[in-house]
């Protein structure tokens, strides 16, 4: 199953297979959304996304004079791109937030702010975070208490901390959503930035995690003063521009449908080398069941994910397409690596430098992360009074 049946977008599928066979880095494959474990393999990213910039393949709805292809793009390749990436397990550009951040700067950015980052952006040289998350303010992004005063000078000094916050021990420059106006509604008091991650007062501190890496960092603003050039759009517009930016994050959804049922395959293969009573695991009836149900459920994320992609293609996305897609895609990963561990039996309990771990560790690496899709984005409960309430019309 694969987004999008034309003969363009079948020749375009088989040319971006190839680039990506071809292209790739020789990064080990981890589970989830995860940073560079150090500058060596940050220099692999950053040149694997120069590379993919430079073919065309992120970036295509760009102006033309930044080097894409303005109104002629068609999204569609963005979701193609996605899904084979994912599907050769390639890492992800390490643009993601860049990625948030141009589609700000394009749609509401200054000429200045346009020429200031976008190229550096494109070239691989600019890492950008995203400074939304904040302890207690997750789910509810609305709620964030981080605020920038504006001075009589008209700079910003601004205050707060942020959480979860992906590459952030190796960003340049942060993409932040700060409280400009406490008296206002809270989602119309908010402001977009960009900030300088060594700027004074910017203290980044990696989080740990129990898969043994630090992906996330907690980030803490002490009394950071920015120029009136840092704002994005207009004053207490950030609520918009955060809302507008995200939505242009078409393929994410699509390549982590592949992501799923490519892990199913594996498992199956998982089922085939290991044994149960002397037998490949696989000919065991309640094994072949149990995969068989997983791999039903990862062909219907995948139909709603197309569905989901085809309203929006025709401007008409559905109230609770994204929230079902964010909760079925958690939840079913978390099945898929919990089930991996059973049938790697007890050497699912040792992890990847150890001599009797199953591939490599792989299992253990995706159990291990995958109950962070549960938490981040929204986490499942969140995702299911969504449903409730837009989609069914429940009371709150």
């Amino acid at each position: 199953m694969q987004y999008g049946t034309t003969s363009e977008l079948d020749g375009f599928r088989a040319q971006v297979r190839d680039f990506v066979q071809q292209n790739a880095p020789g990064i080990e494959p981890k589970a989830g959304v995860r940073s560079a474990e150090d500058r060596e393999e940050l220099a692999l990213l950053k040149g694997w996304t120069r590379t993919l910039f430079a073919a065309g393949y992120i970036g295509g709805s760009w102006p033309r004079e930044y080097g894409g292809n303005g109104p002629d793009h068609l999204f569609e390749r963005d979701v193609v791109v996605g899904e084979e990436i994912a599907r050769h397990r390639a890492p992800a550009p390490v643009q993601g937030a860049a990625n948030l951040v141009a589609a700000a700067l394009i749609d509401f950015g200054t000429s200045e702010q346009q020429a200031a980052y976008l190229p550096g952006i494109r070239s691989g040289e600019y890492i950008f975070c995203q400074l939304f998350s904040e302890p207690g303010s997750g789910s509810d992004l609305a709620s964030l208490r981080t605020r920038a005063t504006r001075l009589p000078d008209g700079r910003f000094r601004i205050s707060g901390q942020k959480v979860w916050t992906t590459n952030g021990q190796w960003a340049d420059f942060g993409y932040l959503l700060a409280r400009t106006d406490p008296d206002a509604p809270k989602h119309k008091g908010i402001s977009a930035f960009l900030i300088d991650m060594t700027l004074a007062g910017v203290d980044v501190r990696p989080l740990r995690e129990m898969t043994g890496t630090a992906d996330f960092n907690e980030v803490f603003l002490d009394d950071v003063v920015v120029g009136p050039e840092a704002l994005i759009g207009e004053l207490n517009g950030g609520w918009r521009i955060a809302n507008s930016s995200l939505g242009h994050e078409r393929s994410a959804v699509a390549s982590s449908a592949v992501r799923v049922r490519r892990n199913i395959e594996d498992l199956v293969d998982l089922a085939r080398r290991v044994q149960r009573d002397g037998r490949p695991a696989i000919e065991d009836p309640t094994i072949a069941d149990r995969l068989g149900d997983l791999s039903a459920q990862a062909h219907a994320l995948s139909a709603l994910v197309y569905a989901s992609l085809t309203r929006v293609s025709r401007g008409q996305p559905g109230v609770s397409d994204a929230p079902m897609t964010k909760l079925m895609f958690s939840e079913l990963g978390v099945e898929v690596a919990a089930f991996a561990l059973d049938l790697c039996g007890e050497s699912g309990i040792v992890v990847g430098s150890d001599q009797h771990a199953v591939d490599r560790g792989r299992w253990q690496d995706e159990f291990l992360y995958a109950r962070a899709y549960t938490i981040a984005g929204g986490s499942s409960e969140i995702m299911r009074n969504l449903i409730a309430e837009r989609g069914l019309g429940l009371p709150r």
